[in-house]
């Protein structure tokens, strides 16, 4: 049977929602009912502790043609990849700035599994704690295979294609412009929209991604609670050799099943995969002095035990209007305690003349010294500060507290750009002792 219910949306950040691909497959009442009218089997997926407080809590009920448990066992991944997990300590990490052209695409055919490629990361999945970076390309669409990751969530960026995104819980289509989270555990297929795909992801070991605080900000800007979008139930009902590849405390495992494990007839809670169009992202900026921090740009923040030091912040730069007065637009040179990964989906960075390509990727650790290359800080200190728009641009920034380790891939390929370090040799002294 065809997937029911395709590309339909219910709207809303972490809300509680109710869908079912046939009437009578939800019951009405209570969760577990002692025999579903439809013989369906009642599973709860728990995306958080039992006892978490009520507005931390995650949980979704489905009601499913087979439940999750009808499988053979788990066996290592036969096949060699490029994909890594904390503790991320492959290779001693150096305090220089980095930055990586974009990776090539495949010639053999590739999914999304076979392609996905690891840049770094911190912390480790079995404590909860940090975040993996990857890269995935493809030009082959996941047939009878299907993934899930029990170590994090995962924040898909496409770069380049369309991906359709076949999940328990229902159907979603992100294009470049868009970003997808899957929650941890949940599994979905990828399948290819056009003939290759490109992209970025964060892996969120630790607790699930939400909306930031607005504090003085107000009750609205930046991103809206309605403009993300959760999909309603869709099921396969098909038997067959269908294989469930599995990331599980760092490395890939996989199943076989005798039926599609996608079969979820009905659903309901609020643990379920969702996207966002950046593009409704409202902006807040200044329109009097000084270049904002950017967490002003943040769009999901993933919390740390530590107080307003967040595990991972989701920031993006979008097209914008530039209106401060006697001052450097730019971002500032700055040094952070935070550390900063940052990719671009299309357009130019206006903090980078060139050599920051879509597809590309840079890393800026704690302390490390970094902001606007010679080019840059030369034109933006002479422009005229007339209101300047920015447009046809999105750039993004993974922030997290720990630092993030590279991958011996990520230090001994050729598309890291050994020579970064050399858009700043330009800058040159320009200090002047005045005269008493």
């Amino acid at each position: 049977m065809p997937h029911a219910s395709p590309l339909k949306y219910q709207s809303g950040f972490g809300n509680e929602f109710a869908t079912e691909a046939h009437p009578g497959a939800l019951p009405i009442g209570q969760n577990s009912p002692q025999k579903h009218p439809l013989g369906l089997y009642t599973e709860q997926v728990s995306g958080s502790a039992f006892a978490a407080p009520r507005g931390l809590n995650r949980r979704s009920w489905m009601y499913r043609i087979r439940p999750s448990v009808v499988h053979e066992p788990y066996q290592p991944f036969p096949e060699a990849t490029l994909l890594r997990s904390g503790p991320f300590d492959e290779e001693p990490t150096p305090p220089n700035q980095m930055r990586w052209d974009p990776i090539p695409f495949p010639i053999t055919p590739t999914d999304f599994v076979e392609g996905l490629v690891s840049l770094g990361g911190n912390g480790d999945p079995a404590t909860h704690d940090g975040a993996g970076i990857h890269l995935y390309t493809a030009n082959a669409s996941m047939t009878d295979r299907v993934f899930y990751n029990a170590d994090g969530e995962l924040l898909i960026l496409p770069q380049q294609g369309t991906l359709r995104l076949v999940t328990e819980c229902g159907i979603l289509e992100v294009k470049p412009g868009h970003l997808a989270v899957i929650p941890r555990g949940i599994k979905f297929r990828v399948e290819l929209l056009d003939d290759k795909a490109r992209g970025y992801i964060c892996e969120n070991y630790g607790q699930p991604f939400r909306l930031p605080d607005l504090g003085p900000i107000g009750a609205n800007g930046l991103a809206n609670p309605r403009d993300f979008l959760t999909p309603v139930a869709a099921y396969e009902d098909i038997d067959g050799d269908f294989e469930v590849v599995s990331k599980f405390l760092g490395k890939l495992w996989t199943s076989h099943y005798n039926h599609s494990p996608l079969d979820v007839v009905a659903w309901h809670g609020n643990y379920a995969p969702y996207m966002y169009d950046m593009a409704r992202f409202n902006v807040i900026n200044t329109v009097s002095f000084d270049h904002p921090d950017p967490s002003i740009f943040t769009v999901l923040t993933a919390p740390s035990p530590i107080h307003g030091t967040p595990n991972i912040d989701f920031a993006i730069f979008p097209p914008r209007w530039l209106v401060a007065e006697h001052t450097f637009r730019p971002p500032w040179f700055h040094r952070n305690m935070m550390n900063e990964f940052m990719g671009l989906i299309y357009g130019e960075y206006d903090a980078k003349a060139e050599g920051f390509l879509p597809g590309g990727a840079s890393l800026h650790n704690c302390m490390s010294g970094h902001g606007p290359d010679a080019e840059t800080f030369e034109r933006a200190s002479a422009a005229d500060l007339k209101p300047h728009h920015i447009k046809d641009t999105l750039a993004f920034m993974f922030e997290t507290r720990m630092a993030v380790r590279p991958t011996r891939y990520a230090l001994e390929e050729k598309i890291l750009q050994h020579e970064y370090y050399e858009c700043w040799q330009g800058l040159k002294r320009n200090f002047t002792v005045p005269k008493p």
